[in-house]
């Protein structure tokens, strides 16, 4: 049974599609069976894994609009053991489902829940029946925040929205797994005060390693490729090994 790792905060601009990409190639390397769904519909993942859909093809939002089974829109990448089902740029937000557990079930019901070892899901920033079914449907939750005063209250409102999902008896066995602090530069000292705020809130095993601020990042989504395959030896490869590494022992 895959583990289902959910990317989200409530703040926009915070690095959950890079994060998404980086985490899940991190993981595909250690020859985890992995699949990213993403639930954004910016579709940012697809350009990050260098994924061109086809007019008309099946995608995560068209599956949520009910217009044909999640497994038709899974779409192999060019890397092993890493998979995506792509967001649809067009979808508007309100014809979504407002069934909350769609994604969970039909995870279960196609197969998919047993084909991966981890599926990750970037989520929009909205509060909506997307991050909704994303949330009804993970195990775990990895919050990435740029470490300023309005990524912080992106965080403090997505917990607000964590414990609604437990209290609504969605999803009793969702947990915060740690939070990822992206394109830091520990010199600035309002990133050194929101990262430490975060960890007196949450506990300082809960925030990660960070994500240093550096250009083959986005130079690495203009390629197509996870920054592992694009610059193996910069820092953000680095970053996200370590990343990954603290990920894992917390998940264990």
């Amino acid at each position: 049974m895959a583990r289902i790792l959910v990317i989200s905060n409530r703040k926009g601009g915070s690095g959950k599609s890079s994060t998404s990409v980086n985490v899940a190639a991190e993981l595909a390397a250690r020859r985890q069976r992995v699949l990213v769904i993403d639930l954004d519909s910016q579709g940012h993942c697809a350009l990050g894994l260098g994924v061109k859909l086809e007019r008309q093809a099946p995608t995560v939002h068209g599956f949520l609009a009910g217009r044909h089974d999640l497994r038709p829109a899974l779409t192999h990448t060019a890397w092993p053991d890493l998979d995506l089902i792509a967001a649809d740029p067009l979808f508007e937000h309100g014809m979504a489902t407002d069934r909350e557990t769609m994604l969970r079930d039909a995870l279960c019901a196609e197969g998919l829940h047993e084909a991966y070892d981890t599926i990750v899901l970037d989520t929009p920033p909205s509060l909506d029946g997307l991050l909704m079914n994303a949330l009804c449907a993970a195990d775990r939750v990895l919050v990435p925040f740029v470490p300023h005063f309005l990524s912080g209250e992106g965080v403090r409102q997505l917990a607000r929205v964590l414990f609604k999902v437990a209290s609504k008896g969605l999803n009793e066995h969702l947990k915060v797994l740690g939070f990822l602090p992206v394109m830091v530069d520990l010199r600035i000292g309002q990133h050194r005060e929101v990262s430490a705020s975060l960890s007196h809130q949450f506990g300082a095993a809960r925030v990660l390693p960070g994500i240093r601020t550096d250009i083959k990042v986005a130079e690495a989504f203009a390629a197509g490729k996870p920054v592992r395959w694009y610059a193996p030896s910069s820092r953000a490869s680095t970053d996200y090994a370590a990343a990954v590494q603290a990920l894992e022992t917390l998940w264990a």
